[in-house]
Order: C-alpha cells, then structure tokens, then sequence
C-alpha cells in the first residue's frame, strides 16, 4: 500500500484532528517529505486538508470524497468483499469484467466518483459526472440459471433503496425492473451482466453495476434527462458517499447470500411504482396498455391486458412507462 493510500487511512479515522507531520511520518514509515508530497496529492484530488504551522495537517470532517479507507470504516457485513476504489475510469463494469476474466474473485467491487462511458439498459448511456454521483460495480459467481438472474437485479435495487433510506432518510420507490426513485425522479439506475457458461447453461459470473445521482450537478442535469433525472440529496453532506457506498454493498452481498430464500422480495414490492395503476409496456415499437397488478416470486412483472387476461412479463428487452 502506498504512502498516499496509508494517509487517507491515517486521516479517515482521525477526521477533524490535527496531526503533525512527525507523527504522521513515524506512524507511517516514511519521511516527512513524501508526507507533504501525498498531502499535495489529496488536495489535488479533492480532499480538504488544512496544513498548519506547528499543528500539522488535518482532514475536514465536511469532506466527501471516496475512499476505500472511508468506506470500509462503515462497511458491516461486508465479508468477502475486495474494494477497488477510483477517481475516474470509463465504466465500472468494464473494469470488473476485465478482472473477472483474469479470475478475480467473488466480491470484487469497482467504485469511482466518475464515469467517462457508463452504460445504462438496453444500450443507453448513464451520465456520471465527477464528484456528485457513487459508481460501483460488484462481481458475483453464483450458481444459478440464467432464468432467476433477474433476482440479482431486484435484490440490488432493494440493497440501493433500503441505503439511500438509512443515509438521508428519504423514501424511495422502486420501477420495476431495475429503477430507483425518488419524488418520481430517477435517482438510481442498476445494469447486471452476465457471462454464460456454454457448456451447462449457467452463469460464469454476472457484474452488477449500480449507478447513484447522490447530489445534482452542478448546473443541474443535461436537457435530455432534466425531467426524470434527480439526486438523494441537494447539496453534500460529510462523508456521504463513503456511507452510502458502504450501505449498499453490505445489503447487497447479504440478499445476494439469501438469493435462494428471496429474502429481498417483499421489501421490493412495498417499492413498487405504479402497482393497481395503467402502465404501458414497451418491447421495440410495439406499446400494450396493460394494468400493474405485481410482482410474482421470481420477480416477473404481473398485468392485466385490456382484454381482461393477466400476463407474467420478464424484464429482457421489455420496459414500462406510466399511462399518462
């Protein structure tokens, strides 16, 4: 581990806190010299720190900048957990399916502050602009067919909504399959995918990228996405990220555990947007007015058609709109 990556630690758990350069330097085995070179580093990136004569250097307990050190200091449950933690990278999930074919274990995250290429559903992109939103990526390699997948993506939209609820104490709703929102504006969107194995069918492992508005952007959100698209919270508060970070993977890798219970399920359906009402489900050109009744155990969606026939829909290229 670097000086840098040692200092982050030094300073997240002693936040607010001068300490001086001697004693940063003796706790970290290094010269006093690459302690002011990895301070210079920090600040660059984005974290406060203050340097004073005869006091030392000190974290600004309002800072909110990611970190593994700052996550793993409120990640609970999260056993078996590899963080890798950016600044930037194109897509989370890239570098997670990069690493799963070089045999990267289970539990393998990806988590950056920005995204230059991420990916959203059926082929769209997901705008992730610098130091407001939290990207990460998760690798799993369970042992299921390719059928119940959809249950990762369910189980991760609840682990979101149940974080955001516990970090700024907001409710959340959940659009089936994969949305996240809040005040009927999208807040969080999830992408699972998956390697299959051709010779059983199964999957070989299945990345799960999430991808959270935590505030708005400065200027607010491009034209295209203005009216659906909004943040858990106004404006930055101490170390938010870093927690909501934490929450998610903690929830996430116990339902992931309890995959086979569906333990998740009902917490889903006390989310679900729109259920009783009139939707419209989408598949390429073709709209099918329909209503939403629920969901059923294996998390396909259930309707009513106009004809009056009731109807599982699974999410594959399927999406839904509300009925205006």
């Amino acid at each position: 581990m670097s000086v840098k990556d040692r200092l982050i630690a030094l300073f997240e758990n002693n936040r607010g806190e001068y300490l001086s350069g001697a004693r940063i330097a003796a706790e970290l085995d290094c010269t006093r010299g690459a302690v002011w070179k990895a301070v210079k580093s920090l600040q660059e990136e984005g974290y406060s720190i203050s340097a004073v004569t005869n006091k030392g250097y000190c974290l600004d307990e309002s800072t909110d900048v990611l970190s593994k050190a700052g996550i793993e200091k409120y990640l609970k449950g999260g056993e078996g957990l590899d963080l890798q933690v950016f600044r930037v990278v194109d897509s989370t999930n890239t570098v997670i399916r990069d690493l799963a074919n070089n045999g990267a274990k289970e539990g393998t995250a990806a988590i950056s502050g920005e995204q230059t290429k991420g990916r959203g559903r059926l082929g769209r992109s997901f705008y992730s602009p610098s130091d407001t939103g939290l990207y990460l990526s998760i690798l799993i390699r369970p042992e299921m067919s390719a059928a119940d997948a959809v249950k990762i993506t369910t189980a991760a939209a609840v682990a979101v909504a149940e974080a955001i609820e516990q970090v700024s104490s907001r409710r959340t709703d959940i659009k089936w399959v994969n949305d996240v929102y809040i005040d009927s504006k999208k807040v969080c969107g999830i992408l699972t995918e998956a390697q299959f194995n051709i010779e059983n069918g199964g999957l070989e492992y299945a990345v799960v990228g999430i991808g959270i508005n935590a505030y708005e952007p400065r200027g607010g959100f491009p034209d295209e996405i203005r009216d659906i698209a909004g943040a858990v919270l106004d404006k930055p508060i101490a170390d938010m990220r870093n927690r909501l970070a934490a929450e998610v993977l903690a929830r996430f890798m116990r339902y992931y555990k309890e995959l086979g219970e569906s333990t998740f399920l009902e917490s889903y359906r006390q989310r679900l947007m729109w259920r009783q009402e009139k939707i419209n489900i989408i598949n390429g050109s073709t709209v099918t007015p329909a209503v939403m009744l629920d969901v059923d155990s294996s998390c396909r969606l259930k309707v009513r058609l106009e004809n009056g026939e009731e109807k599982l829909i699974s999410s594959g290229e399927i999406s839904i709109r509300h009925a205006q």
